[in-house]
């Protein structure tokens, strides 16, 4: 179950953000999207170090989303090196969100869970 509190909009779009960089990453280094398995590793790390809770249904929902938004970045030419990509983290692989392409991402996030939800 959802644990309200700590996940609102505003973390949803986080946790989309951070699955989003982390698939962009997989496919910079190994030229394949996140693996299922590391999908889920990622996000659990995110939850646990934002205390926040999700559900399966929706665990699974971000995953999906992550797949769709990292296309949308995919092409670009700036998202094809890691070593790029390894920048928008800062120590922890926390995201920064000082980074402009952070923000960019974080926006396309938060836009695509509003037509998600309508």
């Amino acid at each position: 179950m959802t644990n309200v509190a700590t996940f609102d909009d505003e973390a949803r779009a986080e946790l989309l953000c951070y699955l989003v960089c982390a698939q962009l990453i997989a496919q910079a280094r190994t030229g394949e999207w996140l693996r299922t398995d590391h999908l889920v590793e990622s996000t659990r790390i995110w939850l646990v170090s934002n205390g926040a809770e999700a559900d399966w249904k929706e665990r699974i929902h971000f995953g999906t989303l992550s797949g769709r938004v990292a296309l949308e970045f995919a092409e670009l030419p700036r998202f094809w090196h890691a070593d790029s990509l390894a920048k928008l983290f800062t120590d922890g692989w926390r995201l920064d969100y000082r980074s402009a392409t952070v923000r960019g991402i974080y926006a396309a996030c938060e836009n695509e869970l509003k037509a998600d939800e309508a």
